[in-house]
């Protein structure tokens, strides 16, 4: 098959972590033919969907995990799939690629697929299953946010449209700082935010189940560092082998049909104790930390499920 990436520049990543390059690894190893491009480089022109950027090959050499061919115009609705793989922020930007991509569907295979990813941000997918998440409000006015936290007390507040633990802050009952966390948020941004009860249980680490095409395929435990409430691994959150729990499997079996259903193909949830707090499904990660633990080929999952999509 054809398959175009859609990522953020692929000079830097970690050869070790990335999931773009692992999915990419794999492909190759299929046979598949891979092109690779950066959201900028994304453009309709006159009825057609194109991007311009180049033939890609990779390999798992430190310093020299990919090589480039000339740059060339593509037409996307020549290309079998076409992966959305940039991170966040879900910005109109990111909107605006969802809205591109679409137009070359169902021709070709969109994972995972932009209709779906536009309407099911991380931290909102979660309100179709109130009784698997925490306590939680999504406001921007400062009264609504601080009767939640009377309510509950101990809360983190965080940004609607976030990524990687970015302005995520543990609000403890005895915190005075909402007010101006709340000026500082809304003097950058006319997003909402959301803020949810603090659940203790993240001191044992956050859960990131990987699914696919709406089954868990396995988990990974990302625990904080020293005196830190986030435990993304961007922030130096330390991931840990772990096993599903049954509550873990409860909660994929309750969204796994709707994932499915929707394209879905590559998801990433994230459990503290017994809630599901996000739905990834932008650009998730861990496919590579999730393998070398369980001794799993993750990506071969995946593209066993996208090579069964296109028949």
């Amino acid at each position: 098959m054809k398959i175009a990436f859609q990522m953020d520049p692929i000079g830097p990543i970690d050869i070790n972590a990335d999931s773009t390059f692992r999915l990419a690894e794999e492909a190759q190893a299929r046979g598949h033919e891979l092109f690779y491009y950066t959201p900028d480089r994304l453009a309709y022109i006159e009825g057609r969907v194109v991007a311009r950027g180049w033939p890609l090959k990779v390999q798992r050499v430190e310093g020299d995990h990919f090589q480039l061919d000339d740059e060339v115009e593509v037409d996307l609705a020549d290309y079998d799939v076409v992966w959305l793989r940039q991170d966040p922020p879900f910005d109109m930007f990111y909107i605006t690629t969802t809205h591109l991509l679409q137009r070359v569907m169902p021709g070709t295979l969109v994972v995972n697929d932009p209709f779906w990813v536009r309407n099911f941000p991380e931290k909102l997918l979660i309100l179709d299953f109130p009784d698997l998440m925490p306590p939680t409000a999504i406001a921007r006015d400062l009264a609504t946010i601080r009767a939640f936290k009377d309510r509950h007390g101990d809360v983190i507040l965080k940004p609607l449209y976030g990524n990687g633990g970015a302005g995520v802050f543990h609000l403890p009952a005895s915190d005075r700082n909402l007010s101006s966390l709340h000026e500082l948020f809304t003097g950058f941004s006319r997003e909402p935010l959301i803020v949810q009860k603090y659940l203790p249980e993240i001191k044992n680490g956050d859960k990131r189940v990987i699914l696919v095409d709406g089954e868990p395929a396995g988990a990974i435990n990302r625990v904080p560092a020293q005196g830190e409430t986030r435990s993304n691994m961007h922030v130096g959150g330390r991931p840990e082998k772990i096993a599903l729990s049954d509550r873990d499997r409860e909660i994929c079996a309750a969204i796994g049909p709707l994932l499915r259903e929707k394209g879905q193909v590559f998801v990433g949830i994230d459990v503290i104790g017994d809630y599901l707090t996000e739905i990834n499904v932008t650009s998730p990660t861990g496919i590579q930390e999730l393998e070398r633990f369980d001794d799993i080929n993750v990506a071969a999952m995946i593209w066993d499920a996208i090579e069964a999509r296109r028949g």
